[in-house]
């Protein structure tokens, strides 16, 4: 809900800025204070993390789109970028904050693998069910080798599974976020599936 807020507060910051930045003192004034109370606003809400350079980079023609809905022309941008570089960083933080929301409402699954670990998730609509493969030996599966092992041994004794789920915060793509900052990864599932479908 917040990212809806923030985005709606942005536009009209942008609105003034970019359309009225030549009006009279009061508005710039005004515009000052406006963006002061932004910046406050948005460093207590800001939900995720801002994406990386290689990330922007990847995703170009989505921030030009982002900032198409509110009206910011390429010249509006490089003016923001030059004279309100403060501005510009928020907006920078707000469509990550956007991307990372719609990125976590259409994950399914994810993984986290270490080399005696595999948690593998299922992100259902009011939990998580999670599959875990514990390796009691020194076999490192995050290695070719070691994976390959597995896949043949999984019946030794050494190869534990377990099952669990999980119910979500009050939140569940921060749920979700969080467990990628701790790494693990975006899937489409085919671990999860093939495991969970061994051991039941």
């Amino acid at each position: 809900m917040h990212t809806e807020i923030i985005k709606f507060l942005y536009s009209w910051q942008l609105f003034f800025i970019c359309k009225f930045a030549k009006k009279s003192e009061l508005l710039n004034r005004f515009k000052m204070l406006y963006i002061e109370a932004v910046q406050m606003f948005y460093f207590i809400k800001m939900k995720y993390a801002r994406l990386t350079k290689e990330q922007f980079e990847e995703l170009h023609q989505e921030f030009i789109n982002f900032l198409a809905t509110q009206s910011v022309t390429a010249d509006e941008w490089a003016n923001l970028k030059e004279n309100k570089p403060e501005v510009a960083e928020m907006e920078l933080d707000v469509f990550s904050d956007l991307i990372w929301e719609g990125v976590l409402n259409q994950a399914k699954y994810l993984e986290h693998i270490s080399p005696q670990h595999m948690y593998l998730f299922k992100l259902k609509k009011n939990n998580m069910q999670a599959v875990v493969v514990t390796l009691k030996n020194d076999v490192d599966i995050t290695t070719k080798e070691g994976y390959q092992w597995l896949r043949e041994n999984l019946m030794d004794e050494n190869v534990e599974f377990l099952q669990a789920e999980k119910d979500y915060s009050e939140d569940k793509n921060l749920d979700k976020f969080n467990m990628i900052q701790q790494g693990a990864v975006i899937t489409k599932g085919d671990l999860f599936k093939y495991f969970n479908k061994l051991i039941n």
